[in-house]
C-alpha cells in the first residue's frame, strides 16, 4: 500500500503530509520498504506470470 492514500489516525490528515511524529514515522517506513512493496497483489501475478512466460518462450528458441 502507498503512503499517499492512508490517513493517519493520530492526526486525521494525510500520512503523505506528515504533520505529527507518527505520520512521518509512518512514512519513513513506507520510502524504506523495497520497491515491490506498493504493487498490489494483481500486479504481482501479471509481473510474475510474463516473467514466466518469456522464460517459457527462451527455453523454446534454445531447444
Amino acid at each position: 500500500m502507498t503512503y499517499d492514500r492512508l490517513v493517519c489516525a493520530n492526526c486525521a490528515a494525510p500520512v503523505s503530509q506528515g504533520r505529527c511524529p507518527v505520520c512521518r514515522a509512518n512514512r519513513e517506513r513506507l520510502q524504506q520498504e523495497g520497491p515491490f512493496s506498493s504493487l498490489n497483489p494483481v500486479a504481482l501475478i501479471v509481473l510474475m506470470v510474463v516473467l514466466v512466460a518469456a522464460l517459457v518462450l527462451v527455453a523454446q528458441q534454445t531447444a
